[in-house]
């Protein structure tokens, strides 16, 4: 331990890499809509429940969440007061302008027209899921000569990407 006016050198050049992609978050205070962390897989809640305190507890809640990423539903209890870990989500969009070997090619306007090739086309072998709905209307709208623009709404979160959203908008 120095002691007072005795510099010291801290090495700051390692941390837990995953810790930049959460925050910690008070269970209390996450709603429907909002984004949990549950067995190392970021999920959107699509559900919440709260139960009575107990006569020696606390209030308990219960999450029920969509993997954002394999959409498989995962639930978790915690007591309303402990605090759970939030993934950072990052929402941004594109412009589609390529398919390719199962990639996608998309145009970053926001990033002053940097190009990403890093984006899977969405499987369209996992019926009713989220997922196969992006990947059907992607290869609908490519598939179609038009006068219309591709937009990909892509999620980013704990190092991963999905497509979250797909929608033709006029060329301008």
């Amino acid at each position: 331990m120095a002691s007072p006016g005795e510099e010291t050198d801290h090495d700051f050049s390692s941390t837990n890499a995953e810790a930049s992609f959460t925050n910690p978050t008070q269970a209390s205070q996450l709603a429907k809509g909002d984004f949990i962390l549950i067995k190392n897989h970021p999920c959107k809640i699509i559900s919440k429940s709260t139960s009575k305190p107990g006569k020696h507890g606390h209030a308990k809640i219960n999450f029920e969440a969509l993997c954002l990423f394999t959409a498989k539903k995962y639930t978790d209890l915690h007591p309303a007061h402990a605090t759970v870990e939030a993934p950072i989500v990052v929402r941004r969009e594109y412009l589609l302008l390529d398919i390719e070997g199962g990639y996608l090619s998309l145009w970053d306007q926001a990033a002053g027209g940097a190009l990403k090739d890093d984006v899977r086309v969405p499987k369209t072998d996992e019926s009713g899921t989220r997922m196969a709905e992006m990947g059907e209307l992607l290869g609908r709208l490519w598939g179609k000569e038009g006068e219309k623009d591709i937009m990909v709404t892509v999620l980013s979160a704990m190092g991963m990407e999905v497509v979250d959203g797909v929608k033709e908008v006029e060329r301008g």
